[in-house]
């Protein structure tokens, strides 16, 4: 859906375009801990916590606390930790390497199809 959306792509354009097409749906922002750091800086962020819950995994690197920690709408979640980010995959599709088992084999799939990243 972003790679449609108009530059530079904000995540409260893509919640909000998701919910407006999918009103039978209920959208959450799933991000690592170290990203509510700097939430307060991020577009329209309170607009994406009055209309969305985030669910936050929890880091090793002990992220430090912020107001957004004691949010009614911040849910954290502890899933295991892996050494792999977005920019790991994307910089290995540019690079012209294999991320098969790093993504879902529709999502690679779609991404060579596509051509993305290159």
């Amino acid at each position: 859906i972003e790679f449609k959306m108009p530059r530079p792509s904000y995540t409260i354009d893509t919640l909000t375009y998701l919910a407006e097409k999918h009103p039978q749906h209920e959208f959450s922002l799933i991000l690592g801990e170290d990203n509510l750091k700097h939430f307060d800086k991020w577009k329209n962020h309170e607009q994406i916590l009055e209309y969305y819950n985030l669910l936050v995994i929890h880091r090793e690197d002990g992220s430090e606390q912020t107001a957004f920690h004691q949010h009614e709408k911040v849910r954290f979640v502890d899933a295991p930790q892996m050494a792999l980010s977005a920019t790991y995959i994307r910089n290995a599709i540019k690079n012209g390497k294999s991320i098969r088992y790093l993504v879902h084999p529709e999502v690679e799939s779609l991404i060579k199809r596509k051509g993305f990243y290159q």
